[in-house]
């Protein structure tokens, strides 16, 4: 999804959240969006996955989006190793509110 698609469909629906997925091991950060339907959408430019190399450039695209809040999520080595889904919900502690 485009940055103008990601904050046209923000304005047309309530019911969505946006995700900052840090992976373990990495500095790259993934801005995801999750509907309430499940269907993740990445943030893509060009049709390629958009990849930020701090939270300040996150915050900077988003809020050119006209979003303000967002959660971050770190993505658990060993879920990644094994291959395991992620579990953003399970614990709630993996998910840090961010409001900018």
């Amino acid at each position: 999804m485009e940055l103008t698609e990601f904050a046209h469909y923000q304005r047309q629906h309530e019911n969505f959240e946006i995700r900052v997925i840090a992976h373990a091991g990495s500095r790259y950060y993934q801005v995801m969006l999750e509907p309430a339907d499940g269907a993740t959408k990445i943030l893509t430019r060009r049709g390629k996955p958009m990849l930020f190399r701090s939270l300040d450039d996150v915050y900077g695209e988003l809020k050119q989006a006209g979003i303000r809040r967002a959660y971050l999520v770190q993505q658990v080595a060993n879920d990644e190793i094994v291959g395991h889904e992620a579990r953003y919900h399970d614990p709630l502690l993996s998910r840090m509110p961010l409001v900018f």
